[in-house]
């Protein structure tokens, strides 16, 4: 028995024991008995014979006199087969819609459910492998017509049968497929429906507010997506806000995730290192609780985050991501986070170099690259200039093995920045550092206010006698008149302090 048939032993109705030794009972027996093996037999063809398999479903389908079970089960069959194997995808499109005709009565609703879904995940291309971990066939290769029109007789259909649960649910897989095929127009025109459908939810206690702000939260999850890959960071940050707003809701831990990811990526783009390495550690988080394998990626963002903030704590101390650390795709990522706390930029080169297909592949990580050797040389930079009080260019542009006008670039930002205290000698192509003592620096930043003092001083003194010579007061009086005494100035130079007072 296949997963297609433990579907529906898990979704059938009770059994009906009635012990009814009759004739007819019999003849009916030996028919059920007589279709379960055609079933069967058409089920073994599919690997070897799959239109001989085909064959053999539809005649099932044909056989019966009204619906039932096995009809369904053949029609299931035959879709897949058609979608999956054949890759005759309009085919496949009008089995399903006979298929939907037996949800009404012929099958439990359990069974009808589940069996929906798993054809809508693989017509949109919702996983990588069927049956014995053989390889899908793409939904992007399908026109995108026929695609749409699997989604319309599906919410058809479940309308008539007023499923609104499942209704919502088909429309979340087209605005994922949407997505998918990045089918922007088509996908904003679903959420607008999408949004409707939760408006149109009367709110009937905790239950219900719960149901519909785990539903906003997946609608969220899917419209933060597009603007993410659109670059539409206004609208993000919108969604993202609103996301956080949403207080009733017990969303599945992959739609956290997906939505913390793209507020990481949100607060990278600002620039706000900090506010990003929290998110990523939350999206991770809960990937990691959903199984999901983009928990790996994401925690590559998270350490690039951690670097870029300059933070000294290693990522991978926490408990959550300790497991992780030598996991063949992060191991790259943590010999740079090693590498970065040593200062060791060419090591750090070397790594990137290295390991392209783990860490420079990815467009996002690579935008940052730049960012974090700039940061980087910067740090290297400040260590080797310590020691020293001239250093040409071209020595530190090989040391840290840049162009000169790039080495030039660096100094004047830690000079701007006040970092380094130095000037940039453009004619002899060299750093001149300032490496006065401490003390002596506070000295002649006394001397130079206190001789400014004097000027001022100076300057009131004349503006004084003049005025008092011109109103006939004699030297001394003037003087006493300023409120000038014998304690005028009380100069101390020395120890690295230079004080004056005025009376």
């Amino acid at each position: 028995m296949d997963d297609d048939d433990a579907d529906y032993m898990d979704g059938g109705e009770d059994e009906d024991y009635n012990f009814d030794y009759s004739d007819d009972g019999d003849g009916d027996d030996a028919a059920s008995a007589d279709v379960e093996n055609q079933y069967y037999t058409a089920k073994s063809k599919k690997e070897d014979d799959p239109e001989g398999a085909l064959q053999a479903f539809k005649a099932i389908v044909t056989a019966e006199e009204e619906k039932g079970d096995w009809g369904f089960k053949a029609l299931k069959q035959s879709t897949k087969l058609l979608f999956l194997r054949l890759n005759r995808p309009r085919e496949a499109l009008q089995t399903y819609t006979q298929l939907l005709t037996y949800t009404k009565s012929a099958v439990t609703r359990n069974y009808s459910e589940k069996t929906i879904n798993g054809i809508l995940d693989y017509v949109g291309g919702g996983g990588n492998t069927s049956g014995k971990g053989k390889k899908k066939a793409s939904s992007a290769s399908v026109d995108v017509t026929v695609l749409q029109e699997f989604y319309e007789v599906t919410r058809t259909a479940l309308e008539e049968a007023k499923n609104d649960r499942l209704s919502l649910k088909t429309n979340l897989k087209l605005a994922k497929l949407w997505l998918d095929r990045k089918e922007y127009g088509r996908l904003t025109r679903t959420l607008k429906d999408l949004y409707a459908s939760t408006k149109t939810q009367g709110s009937d206690g905790t239950e219900a507010d719960q149901s519909r702000g785990t539903q906003l939260l997946e609608i969220y999850a899917l419209e933060i997506q597009m603007y993410n890959e659109t670059k539409n960071v206004k609208k993000l940050k919108e969604i993202y806000n609103a996301t956080n707003e949403v207080r009733s809701a017990i969303p599945h831990p992959r739609i956290m995730g997906v939505i913390k990811e793209c507020g990481g990526k949100m607060w990278m783009g600002e620039r706000q290192w900090s506010r990003a390495s929290e998110d990523f550690f939350e999206s991770f988080r809960n990937y990691d609780e959903a199984g999901s394998a983009q928990r790996i990626q994401v925690l590559k963002y998270l350490v690039l985050a951690n670097m870029l903030m300059g933070s000294e704590v290693n990522p991978f101390d926490s408990q959550e991501t300790k497991p992780y650390k030598n996991d063949p795709q992060i191991k790259a990522m943590t010999d740079l986070v090693d590498a970065y706390q040593r200062r060791e930029v060419h090591e750090a080169e070397k790594i990137l170099r290295d390991n392209r297909s783990t860490i420079m592949d990815d467009p996002f990580i690579r935008s940052y690259i730049g960012e974090l050797l700039r940061s980087l040389r910067t740090q290297y930079l400040i260590d080797l200039l310590k020691p020293y009080t001239r250093l040409e260019l071209s020595f530190l542009a090989k040391q840290v093995n840049v162009e000169i006008n790039e080495v030039e670039d660096l100094l004047v930002g830690l000079i701007l920045e006040g970092k380094v205290e130095g000037r940039i000698d453009q004619v002899g192509m060299r750093l001149e550092l300032d490496k006065h003592n401490p003390i002596e620096k506070r000295r002649y930043a006394a001397l130079e206010n206190w001789s400014s003092a004097l000027d001022n001083l100076h300057g009131a003194v004349v503006t004084k006698s003049a005025n008092a010579l011109g109103g006939g007061v004699s030297g001394p009086r003037m003087m006493n008149s300023m409120g000038v005494n014998d304690s005028i100035m009380n100069m101390m130079i020395g120890g690295g302090d230079v004080q004056m007072s005025v009376a």
